[in-house]
């Protein structure tokens, strides 16, 4: 081995043997927790500035100020974390997508926090505790990565992680102390935390921002191990930090070759890209996406009038320098991006930064080239909606923790080879456009656009696609239960939350007369999205406010004011409501309507307003059944519809001669083995209730999602037609769309959203089978057509949620109803109720499959009725 080579290997074993501290603090940490620590380089960050206080500062003995750092302060830091922050998130039952913001909290907390007290500017006098030799080091790490394995294995200790790791609810009930694991789990965490910080300080720059941004670029030796193989995410540390060390020394010509030198230097950012973009993803598709808000409230007009007043008053008071003021619209208009993406849709975007970068960029870059100004902006929107796109595709099939990680990954690989290259950036300044040079007319300029952006918002959140994006936020199987395209929603929200905050990133650079990439660093992502996220992502008063703090505390005397100040309120969000939410709400404040046609209100409305007859028993649904409503099942030939869809001018019954829905021959084993379903069919016949009954585990509930598309079964293992026709491949929103609808044994409806909006939404959603009277037809048929039709679903009790579910999906005028446990959290009357509305709607042409545990419901409804046990059907 030649020197050069040697001496590469050296420095990238030094680098890959931080990463793999990383690594291995990761993967503990979330292995006893479940969180995904994006504050790991913060924390790594916090120490190295301890150690450089008490050595260089203060002047302590090095031996003596490590120990106190590493083993005092480092574990002390993480115990606060896990007493202060998310041991409360634990117990309050929040979810991983909670959490990991309550992470990016203290991230911004503790780099605001670093910047009070150390300023902003970055130190090369960081003391070195292992020397200069990289074996050192890597004998350290491997030292710590099998004792970590040792404990892991052969402890009662390790025993217990394991337990509380495979179920934590089960180890609790075994009498395993889970907090006690999550808190040891915290202090190894940050212990590791901080032994990165220390021994990167002396080869890295320290300050604030650069340091935390490097350990987060590492994070993907841990998505490679899956986030619990120690020896994976050792080895993909070394591996790729030697890699890293060797391919500088290569110096490729050509337009691409300072691209080419860029990726090589970065190797830890590609493969962050590439775990978090092609990997299995970390995390799943269920609780992991941001809650909606528990409340939205309509902003009174007169607080507009106030915002509009304040916004216009640096026009007529301030001086001619309007440097601070110019930075706000501009600024906002980024933040309402996050609005769109995080707000209304629900995902989780850490990537913002990066297309506000990318907007400053290319109107930069055409302005250069000749091109006005103003178009150049205009053109760069457009440019950066496509690479919003390109961005998202692969992104959007990924939920929560997942998505959360790509997002990141595409803001910090965009700033690493795009925004901080010369290549690309040198030599570029950035002007304002012709007549708008005055910082007054820039600003008024900045004020137009502002209000067209919050129009154009405003018109989409209130139109069918803004309640679509609201369901997907919701409940995201639910949205796509009722039809919604939820890959294109995604792909919708993503791309003009790229074009907006491009846009903005624009106006910022023309604001400040320069395009600086440190404006659009991924650090200051984060600190948008805490600020968007703490005061009330779904609110268009959001980014305005956002904007107008984060820029008067910026521009104080004391920097790291606006990232200390949200930090802290973004590690209490999981406890404390957004800030927004405190305005008074103005938004359900509505006269009660008297029908589409403006008639006279039904006798049963005191019943639909979700109140109680005198007798407090539940009130009764406005059906009627031949025979009473405790007579027993009659054939779907003698039924009768119900008065409620007659009220309303129902079309005449779909009796028509089909096939129906029929899965065939149907085998499902998931992964593992385990066989859920083995040659399973079934025929459903049109008007007809079918039932499946079984005990747990039977398959059920298998059977019905492979049928409702939530589940396909691979090629060769069954199929599913409808009439005829082959379904097996089709989506759940595109079997929606066919006219196959369902409802979900946990109440799939959309807490944010009215009654009548949770309804429409399945008319909205049914492609080819709009009935102007389908919305009102579903509210009344399911006694939901007076004042409660205005309240928001998150106020209702289950009773009445459970025929919120079932009005949407009738809504959608299916012709086959699958219900899942329909009759789950409902007393005795409101099941009597149900049970009179499905045996109507089967009189009516409709094909029912039921899954219930109730045998009297069965009884009383069912014309066929099927048993299921260990993933056959028996009879």
């Amino acid at each position: 081995m030649d020197s050069l080579t040697y001496e590469l290997t050296l420095a990238g074993l030094a680098v890959g043997s931080a990463a793999a501290l990383t690594g291995i603090g990761l993967v503990v940490t979330y292995r006893a927790t479940g969180v995904l620590n994006l504050a790991h380089g913060a924390v790594a960050m916090i120490c190295a500035y301890v150690l450089r206080q008490l050595v260089v500062v203060w002047g302590w003995p090095l031996p003596l100020g490590a120990l106190v750092t590493l083993l005092l302060v480092a574990p002390a830091l993480g115990l606060v974390l896990d007493r202060g922050v998310f041991r409360p998130l634990a117990l309050r039952g929040s979810n991983p997508a909670q959490t990991l913001v309550a992470t990016i909290g203290v991230f911004v907390l503790l780099v605001g926090g670093a910047v009070l007290l150390w300023g902003p500017g970055a130190r090369d006098d960081a003391p070195v505790i292992l020397g200069d030799d990289p074996w050192a080091q890597l004998a350290a790490v491997l030292a710590l990565a099998c004792l970590v394995g040792a404990v892991t294995r052969w402890t009662r200790f390790g025993r217990e992680l394991r337990a509380v790791v495979d179920n934590r609810p089960l180890a609790v009930l075994a009498g395993i102390d889970a907090d006690r694991v999550a808190a040891a789990g915290w202090a190894f965490g940050s212990f590791t935390a901080g032994l990165t910080g220390v021994l990167l300080a002396p080869y890295v720059r320290l300050d604030p921002y650069g340091m935390p941004l490097l350990v987060v670029e590492v994070i993907a030796v841990a998505v490679i191990a899956r986030m619990r193989s120690l020896p994976v995410a050792v080895g993909a540390a070394l591996a790729i930090g030697v890699a890293q060390a060797q391919l500088t020394r290569l110096h490729p010509e050509g337009w691409a070759g300072p691209l080419l030198q860029a990726v090589g230097a970065n190797l830890f950012v590609v493969a962050l890209l590439v775990a978090a973009l092609v990997l299995p993803g970390v995390g799943g598709k269920g609780r992991d996406a941001l809650p909606p808000p528990t409340r939205a409230p309509r902003v009174p007009p007169a607080l507009w009038l106030v915002v509009g007043v304040l916004l216009l008053l640096p026009l007529g008071l301030a001086g001619s320098d309007l440097h601070t003021a110019v930075q706000v619209p501009a600024l906002a208009v980024i933040l309402l991006s996050l609005v769109v993406v995080a707000g209304r849709g629900g995902q989780i975007a850490l990537g913002q930064a990066a297309y506000a970068g990318l907007g400053a960029l290319f109107t930069a870059l055409l302005a250069a080239a000749g091109i006005p100004t103003l178009l150049s902006l205009a053109l760069s929107v457009p440019m950066v909606a496509v690479a919003g796109l390109v961005t998202a595709r692969p992104a959007i099939r990924r939920h929560g923790l997942a998505l959360a990680l790509a997002t990141l990954a595409v803001g910090v690989a965009v700033s690493r080879f795009v925004l901080t290259q010369p290549y690309a950036t040198a030599g570029l300044s950035l002007g304002r456009p012709g007549g708008f040079s005055d910082d007054r007319a820039f600003y008024a300029l900045e004020l137009v656009v502002l209000a067209g952006c919050l129009a154009l918002v405003a018109a989409l959140r209130r139109g069918r696609t803004g309640r679509a994006l609201a369901a997907l936020r919701d409940h995201e199987p639910g949205a796509e239960a009722a039809g919604a395209p939820v890959p294109r929603l995604k792909l919708l929200a993503f791309v003009l939350g790229a074009a907006l905050a491009a846009l903005g990133g624009g106006l910022l650079g023309m604001g400040l007369r320069a395009f600086d990439p440190d404006q659009y660093d991924p650090v200051r992502g984060l600190l948008w999205f805490a600020a968007v996220l703490v005061l009330g992502a779904d609110s268009l008063l959001t980014p305005l406010a956002a904007a107008a703090l984060l820029t008067t505390l910026d521009a104080g005397p004391q920097a790291g004011t606006a990232a200390a100040l949200i930090g802290l309120l973004a590690t209490l969000a999981g406890r404390l409501p957004a800030l927004l939410t405190l305005l008074p709400d103005q938004s359900r404040v509505r006269a009660p309507s008297a029908g589409p046609a403006g008639g006279r209100r039904h006798t049963h409305d005191r019943a639909a307003a979700g109140g109680r007859p005198p007798t407090g028993k539940p009130a009764p649904l406005p059906t009627t059944r031949p025979g009473g409503a405790g007579g027993s099942p009659r054939p779907a030939e003698s039924r009768t519809r119900p008065h409620g869809r007659a009220a309303v001018g129902e079309a005449p019954p779909r009796t028509s001669h089909r096939a129906g829905l029929r899965a065939a021959d149907l085998t499902l084993t998931y992964p593992g083995g385990v066989t859920a379903l083995s040659h399973v069919t079934l025929d459903l016949a049109p008007a007809r209730v079918t039932a499946l009954v079984g005990p747990n585990g039977a398959g059920k509930s298998t059977l019905f999602d492979c049928l409702a598309g939530t589940l396909r079964p691979r090629r060769g293992q069954g199929r599913i037609t409808l009439d005829g026709s082959d379904i097996t491949g089709r989506s759940a929103h595109a079997r929606a769309r066919l006219g196959i609808a369902r409802t979900f044994q946990q109440l799939a409806v959309f807490p944010s959203l009215t009654v009548e909006e949770n309804v429409r939404l399945g008319d909205e959603q049914s492609r080819g089978r709009k009935d102007p009277a389908a919305v009102e037809r579903s509210l009344r048929l399911l006694g939901l057509a007076g004042p409660v039709r205005h309240r928001p679903a998150a106020d209702l009790p289950t009773g009445t949620l459970r025929r919120v579910e079932l009005a949407r999906a009738l809504a959608g005028r299916p012709h086959t109803l699958l219900l899942d446990e329909p009759a789950a959290g409902l007393d005795a009357g409101e099941t009597e109720a149900l049970a009179r509305i499905l045996s109507a709607l089967a009189a009516d042409g409709l094909t029912v499959l039921v899954v219930e545990h109730d045998p009297d419901l069965v009884a009383g409804i069912a014309d066929t009725v099927h048993t299921m046990e260990g993933g056959r059907i028996l009879s």
